[in-house]
């Protein structure tokens, strides 16, 4: 019996209730684009051994309106798969791009540590590859201008491309020049021929999100100057399987990257990766640079030999480095849970902090509702006021955590925990805890 197997009565029967809501919404399951033959979207290889299993879910980053509550909700399987040919792990199901990425509710200068994490690579990058008004950069996936705005600082040209049009709204109003479509070879053809061809190329945490990961990164081969650099950062998948980090997995991320699926990609269309440095970001992330493979000059630096080093020790070459990840879930699952049922036994209140789309995962997964969370406050006011999809918690201003006074805050959103901690200290004047569930529960305070 697969790992999956051994596990699904155990989540099931954790809480019958839940279970029963499980079901309700896999028979509301609108099945779309699934790749019935489960095909590599890389290589095309069969792809014939489970990641992940986490059932069926809606979209992470849907949230609800009020009028939207009685409505059935749409949900999708949520399955993760290993390619034992290229390495590359990958969602079985694929949800149309314009479904999730339309009208996006995901602002990245809502997280004052990321504003930073961008500043400080802006300033980098404009010493290390000489980077002035003579230069242009291109962001892929640019989200509201958080990290151009500090080039539009420097006084170095920008492009961004985000094909979310309202967030696309957000970063012109403040001066960077942004595109509201798709990327792919079409839209770095088009570019190009307008003379807008990259010294430096960026797409931070866009590569999982691409159904066509060749047509994506021909892109951005396509729009790099021939000298040009092509900058990515990404979660890497040993720190997820290291830390138990399911709940990262999600219908918008297609892919689960580690180097050494990436330096194949980027070989197939002509890139050859020279540096990589490891970031603590999203839970443990690389940030690779990679230049033209046919003329490259530079060595390859101690940051990439290591990060291959680690991956093979983890065994990234293997098929059971992958396939034993199912195991890792259900200890998490039940620990919160039978922590929010004791809690709400013992009388106390429990509210979430922050509407991320891991905490998503996350509840949908244990199938938590009201019954156990009373609601989530979010810092955007793009979330507020709407509903957190699947469990259908309202999402509130932060300041209802000072209103209330739960007695417990989980941190969903578990990988800015030191940040949510820093501007809610007072929650401990009335004896109030953080929580954590990921990759153990842990009551922090």
């Amino acid at each position: 019996m697969s790992s999956h197997g051994r596990n699904a009565p155990i989540l099931n029967a954790a809480n019958e209730k839940h279970g029963r809501e499980r079901d309700a919404w896999a028979k509301k399951t609108t099945r779309i684009g699934m790749n019935m033959e489960r095909r590599c979207r890389f290589c095309n290889a069969a792809l014939e051994f489970s990641f992940v299993d986490l059932g069926s879910t809606p979209l992470a980053n849907s949230f609800l309106t009020a009028a939207q509550l009685e409505q059935p909700e749409p949900s999708y399987p949520l399955h993760a798969r290993v390619c034992h040919h290229c390495w590359l792990v990958q969602a079985d199901a694929v949800v149309p791009a314009h479904e999730i990425f339309g009208e996006y509710a995901y602002f990245s200068s809502m997280s004052e540590s990321w504003v930073e994490h961008a500043r400080r690579y802006a300033a980098t990058t404009c010493e290390r590859f000489a980077l002035n008004k003579h230069s242009q950069v291109v962001e892929v996936a640019s989200n509201d201008g958080y990290l151009l705005k500090h080039y539009v600082a420097a006084g170095v040209p920008v492009l961004g491309v985000e094909p979310a049009e309202n967030i696309a709204q957000v970063a012109r109003s403040i001066g960077v020049p942004t595109e509201a479509r798709f990327f792919g070879q079409d839209t770095a053809n088009a570019l190009v021929d307008r003379g807008l061809a990259a010294d430096l190329v960026i797409g931070n945490n866009v590569l999982a999100h691409v159904p066509d990961i060749n047509d994506f990164v021909g892109g951005l081969a396509r729009i790099m100057k021939p000298d040009g650099v092509l900058s990515l950062e990404f979660p890497h998948l040993l720190r997820l399987i290291e830390g138990a980090q399911f709940d990262t997995i999600y219908h918008e991320h297609f892919y689960y990257l580690s180097l050494l699926a990436v330096e194949t990609i980027l070989a197939a269309h002509g890139l050859a990766v020279f540096d990589v440095e490891e970031l603590p970001t999203h839970g443990g992330s690389l940030r690779v640079f990679a230049r033209r493979a046919k003329g490259a000059h530079e060595e390859v630096t101690s940051g990439v030999k290591k990060v291959r080093c680690d991956e093979a020790a983890a065994g990234f070459d293997h098929i059971d480095a992958y396939t034993t990840f199912q195991n890792k879930v259900a200890p998490i699952l039940e620990g919160l849970l039978a922590f929010l049922k004791q809690a709400r036994a013992d009388g106390k209140k429990v509210a979430g902090y922050g509407a991320a789309a891991k905490g998503n995962t996350l509840l949908n997964t244990c199938g938590i509702g009201d019954d156990l969370i009373d609601y989530v406050v979010d810092r955007s006011p793009a979330k507020q006021g709407r509903f957190m999809p699947g469990s259908k918690l309202p999402i509130l201003e932060p300041d209802r955590i000072f209103e209330t006074r739960p007695d417990y805050v989980l941190i969903l959103p578990w990988n800015i925990q030191d940040e949510v901690i820093s501007i809610n200290r007072s929650v401990s004047e009335w004896g109030g805890r953080f929580v954590v569930a990921v990759p153990e529960l842990r009551v922090l305070g």
